[in-house]
């Protein structure tokens, strides 16, 4: 569906449902480049098991409008106002990556409004290395690459999908190429500027799930566990042999965890 949320065409994925505000809400938020389309599992079944979905694309990314949002205290105050602009009840807000520092600040920011947490793929602090920053800067290809050879799990680099037929390295490759010049390197920016998240996370008081990729190369799962033992009373799930793109590389692994 299509909402105005602060004067911003956004597009939204819904699981296949429509969006029903008298339902629980789940938001999912996605990562540095990416859309809604890395939760399709998710979504579909939050959407089919009594919550309200939220997928949005943020602005600037996949078919929303507008200019990409410049700091994740931005984002996570855009994503207040997609819950107003939607009627959305307070909301389980689900987040990887980049998205998982924007759910962290929006539950510090905006309590009234989050119901609890998921941070997938996350970090105390998600630094990015100059090298991708400049090949991102120069819109270069080479800053696709590197995120995604990064961003999978070895499995996903030889196969592995659970669908027959589709390949997650070049599904990846071309979700990236999709961007418009300098998407990339604004949410990488973002990401590599953002020295909140320990403040943020002593702020939260709503339960919280760390789910972190054993062989996740871009947020270590030791800095995923620092984080968590800044908020009180988190759990902590490590999926074996995963990379950082969990949800696509272990979707029904995340989506029991997410249940749990």
């Amino acid at each position: 569906m299509q909402l105005d949320v602060n004067g911003i065409d956004t597009f939204v994925a819904t699981g296949g449902k429509p969006f029903d505000k008298s339902l629980p809400a789940a938001v999912f938020l996605h990562g540095a480049g990416f859309d809604h389309s890395v939760w399709a599992l998710q979504t579909r079944w939050f959407a089919h098991h009594g919550y309200a979905v939220l997928a949005p694309d943020l602005p600037g990314h996949g078919r929303s409008g507008g200019a990409p949002l410049k700091t994740i205290a931005e984002m996570a105050d855009w994503v207040a106002a997609l819950l107003d602009a939607a009627g959305a009840q307070p909301a389980k807000l689900i987040g990887h990556s980049m998205g998982s520092l924007i759910a962290l600040e929006a539950a510090a920011r905006h309590p009234a409004k989050v119901a609890s947490l998921a941070l997938i793929g996350t970090t105390s602090v998600m630094t990015v290395g100059p090298d991708l920053l400049k090949a991102a800067e120069a819109n270069d290809s080479a800053a696709i690459d590197m995120m995604t050879i990064w961003g999978l799990g070895p499995d996903a680099e030889i196969g592995g999908n659970l669908a027959p037929g589709l390949w997650m390295h070049g599904g990846s490759v071309r979700v990236l190429e999709a961007n418009q010049p300098g998407v990339i390197f604004n949410d990488l920016s973002a990401c590599n500027d953002y020295k909140d998240a320990l403040v943020a996370a002593a702020k939260v008081v709503v339960p919280t799930v760390f789910i972190l990729g054993e062989r996740d190369m871009m947020t270590p799962t030791r800095n995923g566990k620092t984080l968590a033992a800044a908020v009180n009373s988190a759990r902590t799930i490590v999926l074996k042999g995963a990379g950082h793109t969990m949800m696509v590389e272990r979707p029904d692994e995340v989506l029991k965890a997410l249940q749990d």
